[in-house]
């Protein structure tokens, strides 16, 4: 079965990231279910739109919007499924709502989109662990490349952590400079992701 417009997806995991191991233990993190940072935005692609030609296939981990796989509380207080659920563990995603594929071993952006990873603050003055909007590129398109030092305009980052990494996604259209010279920004990844 295909979508006219839309991707046919399914979680892959669980619909939230809510537990961490720590030992042989679990531990919850989070028992909201209202809270976006928790919801899981990996995807498996089930079936592609027949109206349009994609790069993304059918078996491909897709990383999606926040809201796709989310659950939340309608105005009278019900819970309710998003907007994308289809049916049991299944779920419509609009193109739009698709930002990077990973086909085989890596992951690529869509065309418009980079991912970047932030950078070290040195500024021995601040309390800021990140850089404020300066990162380096780890998945690019349009013209950026693995390891080029971006600079990108404020409010226009949105995070995700993939595969253990935290990333920005940045539209290219956002990046403000490319650094040409020899820089010695040296990434930051936080414990917890």
């Amino acid at each position: 079965m295909r979508s006219i417009f839309d991707f046919i997806v399914e979680p892959f995991g669980e619909r939230y990231n809510n537990t961490v191991d720590v030992g042989d233990k679990e531990l919850i993190i989070n028992n909201e279910m209202s809270n976006h940072q928790f919801v899981n935005r990996v995807a498996k692609v089930l079936a592609t739109p027949i109206s349009i030609e994609t790069e993304v296939k059918v078996g491909d981990l897709v990383v999606v919007h926040h809201n796709v796989f989310r659950r939340m509380y309608n105005i009278k207080g019900k819970e309710k499924n998003s907007r994308s659920f289809f049916t049991e563990n299944k779920y419509f995603l609009q193109p739009d709502q698709v930002y990077a594929y990973k086909n085989k071993n890596s992951w690529k952006p869509i065309k418009g989109y980079c991912f970047v990873k932030p950078v070290e603050n040195d500024n021995k003055y601040s309390t800021e662990l990140e850089k404020p909007l300066v990162g380096i590129i780890e998945y690019g398109s349009g013209g950026f490349k693995k390891g080029d030092v971006v600079g990108f305009s404020p409010g226009d980052e949105y995070e995700f952590v993939i595969e253990n990494n935290k990333l920005y996604r940045v539209m290219n259209k956002f990046i403000t400079i490319k650094y040409e010279s020899e820089r010695n920004e040296k990434a930051y990844n936080p414990s917890w992701a």
